[in-house]
């Protein structure tokens, strides 16, 4: 077989894994990645699309005339982010309905861009969602401005360490001690000494892993046991270090508000 005549196949193939990468590096739990990989080998021709997936590494094969093309990518977390998702599910539909050839796909997935929301505005609604929990279970107003402070300053440091590539664990562990301390400590402040304690548990919440623990369960009930196991170990990783992060605040300034 000429290169002329794998060079559409091996088009496909490139595209179709690039696709499953884009998916499973932003968040998307392993049967969309599956599906979508699937669907843009066929919608560019091939005759069947294999795939196998893990949680650091994708395998995909096409298949094409009887001919068959396996490649191989390894897989790095890029954060959460369902605008590329949903970007990526916007050109397979595209792709299907023969409105994008292969060219045009590969030009396409050349501009994703992840989209960012600007610092201060996640900053800004963490802390107030934050502060909203803890007014709905009974904090007070007092105890939702603890949180609001506590919480958004804990953001500000979690954006930071995540800029500086920081290690997640570590990330997540001190980001837990600066929350519970600065909101321990409110709490000890004399006009906020009546405060309710679930400040404290409020302003943490900004760290519960629910997506990938989401993902996780999602992966496992749809036969993805590998991938849904990885992802379950991390997202517990995450929450001991968080954990970590609350009962050495705890310890440091004799807080026990809600011990």
């Amino acid at each position: 077989m000429t290169d002329t005549a794998t060079s559409p196949q091996r088009d496909a193939t490139r595209l179709a894994i690039q696709c499953a990468l884009f998916l499973l590096q932003h968040g998307a739990e392993s049967a969309l990645v599956e599906e979508l990989s699937t669907r843009l080998g066929l919608a560019l021709g091939m005759d069947a699309v294999d795939s196998s997936i893990s949680a650091n590494a994708v395998v995909l094969t096409t298949i094409k005339d009887g001919h068959c093309l396996t490649t191989t990518r390894k897989n790095s977390d890029r954060g959460i982010n369902m605008h590329v998702v949903t970007e990526v599910q916007h050109i397979v539909i595209l792709a299907e309905h023969r409105l994008l050839d292969a060219h045009q796909v590969a030009k396409r997935f050349a501009h994703i861009k992840p989209l960012r929301y600007p610092r201060w505005l996640t900053v800004l609604m963490v802390g107030l969602s934050c502060a909203c929990f803890c007014k709905l279970n009974n904090g007070g107003w007092d105890g939702a401005l603890v949180t609001f402070i506590a919480s958004s300053l804990a953001m500000y440091l979690r954006q930071v360490l995540t800029q500086r590539h920081m290690h997640p664990q570590i990330n997540f562990c001190l980001t837990a001690f600066v929350a519970t301390s600065v909101s321990g400590l409110l709490l000890l402040w004399g006009p906020l000494a009546n405060t309710s304690p679930t400040a404290m548990a409020a302003s943490v919440l900004l760290l519960v892993p629910g997506f990938p623990l989401i993902n996780a369960v999602a992966d496992m009930f749809k036969g993805h046991i590998n991938t849904g196991l990885a992802r379950w170990a991390m997202a517990s990783l995450l929450t001991l270090a968080t954990c970590i992060g609350v009962i050495m605040a705890m310890s440091l300034w004799g807080l026990h508000g809600w011990a």
